[in-house]
């Protein structure tokens, strides 16, 4: 069975992010991530580009879950951010690459974009803090 997993949405694109949005989904060749809340998931997501935690990451390598790759990001915090969590410091966060195929990999797009988990995949994630994603059973 896989699932469907739509993460916190905790901020959006950065001025430093380099796109070409002229297709659809827009490709994203520079990820500069601008943190406006967080409430504390170890994956998120800006349409059509996920993070992770350094912590996630690590354990999704360590278990050799397929259909994902890691790339840096810059990360920053919006005035808001700031305003409201003084002095909070984040963990690092890469840019999870989503590469796997239709079904046969851990980790997936379906054709609107939204990220497809196998089981495997699913129970490392909840072993992590994913409460604020909106999940369902893929059908």
């Amino acid at each position: 069975m896989f699932r469907i997993i739509e993460p916190e949405v905790a901020g959006g694109f950065g001025s430093d992010t380099k796109m070409d949005g002229t297709q659809h989904p827009p490709i994203i060749e520079q990820l500069h991530f601008e943190f406006e809340g967080w409430l504390n998931d170890d994956i998120l997501e800006t349409y059509p580009c996920f993070l992770v935690t350094e912590r996630l990451r690590a354990q999704i390598e360590i278990e050799k879950l397929s259909g994902i790759l890691f790339d840096s990001v810059q990360v920053t915090k919006s005035d808001n951010f700031k305003e409201m969590y003084p002095g909070r410091q984040l963990p690092k966060f890469y840019w999870a690459k989503i590469t796997g195929d239709f079904a046969q990999s851990d980790f997936f797009l379906v054709s609107d974009g939204r990220l497809a988990v196998s089981d495997k995949a699913y129970r490392l994630l909840c072993r992590f803090n994913i409460r604020h994603a909106d999940i369902e059973e893929m059908h």
